[in-house]
């Protein structure tokens, strides 16, 4: 059984450390190489080299995460307590 506290949270702070893994890599690598109009695509109001922008890709890239967790977790207890355990 997964906890989904702690799920919600590693998942949430994993994008988020992703999404500022990705801003970095953005800055170091030529134009042609960058995430930014991707992010832009995926994160509403996203954009690129803002203060504002950066600010809110982090919060909705922290919340994509939590969504997952908040959604995976329950379905993944249900299989699991329906196929998962060895019943005698």
């Amino acid at each position: 059984m997964l906890n989904t506290k702690l799920v919600t949270w590693a998942l949430g702070l994993f994008t988020a450390v992703t999404f500022v893994v990705c801003v970095i890599y953005g800055l170091v690598t030529p134009q042609s190489l960058r995430m930014s109009e991707f992010l832009e695509m995926v994160l509403p109001a996203f954009k690129w080299l803002t203060w504002w922008g950066f600010l809110l890709g982090l919060v909705e890239s922290f919340l994509y995460g939590v969504y997952v967790g908040l959604v995976y977790c329950p379905i993944y207890n249900w299989l699991y307590r329906l196929w998962g355990e060895e019943r005698e």
